[in-house]
């Protein structure tokens, strides 16, 4: 929001001030962000657990189908296998479920926007929030101690 000659509002600028004292102190470890217009998810696609034979898939029988459902409640539904099935043999796969929790670094995961075209022109103001589980950290942090004489 722009004032009178172009100058930020009061009400812009408490805005941008509120947003920032919001972020909290891990972003990547969040499964959603509602920051800004622009609503993000972290997202699971369930067939790849199914082609990747995850150890945390189970599955069980009921009224004579089979259930598939995630151990770890990365995704917290139970999905028809025969359905998953079917899905992932269309050619955009069965498609991705909202993540509950993190994902482990053997999902499949990524992070879905929607409503993109509401981004202003500074972008996210939780680019952390994209950072996806690699399995082991991507840096390591070394310090000397210089020894007294």
């Amino acid at each position: 929001m722009r004032g009178l000659h172009g100058f930020p509002t009061i009400e812009s600028v408490e805005r941008q001030l509120r947003v920032i004292s919001d972020l909290p102190l891990r972003p990547q470890d969040e499964t959603e962000c509602r920051r800004c217009d622009v609503h993000c998810d972290k997202v699971v696609h369930p067939g790849a657990c199914l082609e990747g034979s995850c150890p945390f898939l189970y599955a069980y029988e009921e009224v004579g189908r089979t259930y598939v459902g995630c151990m770890q409640k990365v995704f917290d539904v139970e999905i028809d296998l025969e359905l998953l099935k079917e899905g992932q043999r269309g050619r955009s796969g069965f498609g991705a479920v909202k993540a509950q929790r993190q994902p482990l670094p053997m999902c499949k995961a990524e992070v879905s926007s929607c409503y993109e075209h509401r981004t202003d022109r500074l972008g996210c103001v939780n680019p952390e929030f994209f950072e996806l589980p690699q399995g082991s950290p991507t840096f390591r942090v070394i310090t000397r101690i210089p020894a007294e004489d």
